[in-house]
Parts: structure tokens; sequence; C-alpha cells
């Protein structure tokens, strides 16, 4: 076996000290340090990435990733380097939600279809950002101002200048930080919860978009900007003695169960919107007529009467005959 000589041992010792911090900056500088995005609202970023599930096969993420030109593999990467707090200044117009990256830029179109979370104004948020390498750092959150619409790029403008939640240094925990706040209590519709997490351990700063939907205020509206519609609980209750909405196709009826004029109408169940009227509209549903539900108990009674009176004059007679 060949004897390394002490002048190679030397050489290959300082190679070593000389590589070590290279190969440390490299390190520092990989992919592998400070990822992180929102899965919970969920990000465009990750919603649209292999690991999307059934939310990457949306029309949404099929045209960001083609817009794109390849997969978001990279999910938790979406980061620029020495920002220092000059977002507006760095991130131009209509690039937030890909930082202006052009590996992201699939992120920034005008869609009002990208799949999206359900939020209640003015609740309680916990915002669920995943993240492989704990950092210090302060999450900001901002959320696009009412009148947003989905249908234009997102622009500084469309957000509040101060964001609405600002944390800092949240523990990770499960691989994840979570981040509590409180929503804004004067949205409605489609909206952009904009995160922005500047680390202090790091010279970098990470950006996302997240698609939300806020439930309209108004009894009976539709959601504005493709929003969801509205949910169970938000929908009014018919008071006691209303009458419940009637569909103007005719109504097949019971015949073992006829409804007699007088009958007072069920109320709908708890639950179930009704339409605003200024007086409830008159029962128009037609009233069966005895001859559709069969003879009365009276009119049976009387027959059976009538019957028995016959068969007993009948049989009085045969017997006077055969005497």
């Amino acid at each position: 076996m060949p004897q390394t000589s002490p002048s190679n041992r030397t050489r290959a010792c300082r190679a070593a000290v000389v590589a070590a911090p290279l190969l440390l900056a490299a390190w520092a500088a990989s992919p592998a340090v400070a990822h992180g995005a929102p899965t919970d609202p969920v990000s465009r970023v990750r919603a649209c990435s292999p690991e999307g599930g059934s939310a990457a096969g949306s029309a949404a993420c099929r045209a960001a990733v083609a817009a794109n030109g390849a997969p978001f593999t990279a999910w938790d990467n979406l980061r620029i380097a020495n920002v220092n707090g000059r977002d507006r200044q760095i991130v131009p117009d209509g690039e937030l939600c890909s930082g202006g990256l052009p590996a992201y830029r699939g992120l920034d179109l005008a869609r009002a279809d990208w799949p999206s979370t359900r939020l209640r104004p003015g609740a309680a948020l916990t915002m669920t950002y995943a993240s492989t390498i704990p950092h210090t750092g302060t999450f900001r959150l901002y959320l696009t101002k009412p009148g947003y619409s989905p249908d234009r790029p997102l622009t500084w403008s469309d957000l509040p200048e101060r964001p609405f939640a600002e944390v800092r240094d949240p523990a990770l925990t499960d691989g994840a930080y979570r981040i509590a706040a409180t929503l804004p209590s004067d949205r409605t519709g489609r909206h952009v919860l904009y995160t922005v997490w500047q680390n202090s351990s790091t010279p970098d700063t990470y950006y996302s978009c997240s698609d939300v939907v806020f439930p309209a205020r108004e009894s009976g509206t539709a959601e504005r900007n493709g929003g969801a519609p509205r949910q169970a609980s938000d929908a009014p209750t018919a008071s006691a003695g209303t009458p419940a909405p009637r569909s103007s196709a005719p109504t097949r009826r019971d015949d073992s169960a006829p409804t007699r004029q007088g009958d007072s109408t069920p109320a709908p169940p708890s639950g179930t919107p009704s339409p605003q009227r200024d007086a409830p509209a008159p029962d128009s549903t037609p009233v069966a007529s005895t001859a559709d539900r069969g003879p009365s108990a009276p009119l049976l009674a009387g027959g059976a009467a009538t019957v028995l009176t016959l068969t007993g004059g009948a049989a009085l007679a045969l017997r006077l005959r055969r005497r």
C-alpha cells in the first residue's frame, strides 16, 4: 500500500483549510436553508406545486405552470436577498406573487379561480407557514383593500401601508411556524393574503400570495369577485309563521294525507334562506275536494246503517211468508 509523504499530507491539509470557507458559503447559499411558504391558508406556489394535491390540477395552476415553463418544484424557495425592508422598492408592481423572480412568474396571473381558503371577516386566524430549518425573523401579513379585483395583477396600491399583523420570531413546531392574528372585519368576496417573511439570521426575504374568500354580509346576495357561496350558518333563519317559498311547478299531492283549507303551512327548517318581500303571498295551493279523498267517515256510517235496515226487513218478510 503506497505511503503518503509528509509533504503530500501538508498540501492536503492546506487545501482543506482553504476550501472549508468556500464550502460553508456554498452551503449557506443553497436552497436547503430558510425555506418557507404558507400551507394554510395555502399559498399559490404551494397549491400549484407537485405537493399541492388536487389543487395542483386546477385550471389556474395548470395555466401558471404553463406560463412559468416549469413546475413549482422549489415551492419553498421564493426569496430575495438583501431587501432589508425595501419591499416596495425592490418588488415591482404586478409581480408581487412571484417576487419579481422569473422562475415564479406564473404566480402573477390575474385570475379569479386560484385555489382559495374560506375565511370569516374579523375572525381569529392561525397561519401555518411550513419551513425546513428554524430561522429568526419577522412575519408581516397584509390583506388586499376593500374593492380589490382579482381580474388585474396585484400591485402595492392594492395593499394597505401597514400590515394587519406582525409577528417576530415565532417558534417552529412540527416543521411549521404558526402565526396568530385577527383578520380585518370589513372584507367580502375574494382577496389576497400577502405574507412577507424577513429573516434576521439570513439576508433573505420571502414573499407569498394566499387566495382567500370572505362571505357576503348581505342576505340573499351572491359572493362578489367569484367568491364561494354562503355557509349555512350565515343564512337567515325563517321566523315562526312565515310561509315557506313555493315553487311555480305543479305539486303532486298525496291522497292519503290531503290538505284541507285552513291548514297551516309548516315553517322551513332552520338555516333555509327565504326571499325578502313586503307581505306573505297568499296560499295558492289548490284545496283537495271530498271527491279526491274518497268517502268520508259519516258517509260510510250512514251507508252501513241503510244496509243493515234493508237486510233486517228482508229477513222479517221471509219469516212471515213461511208461517
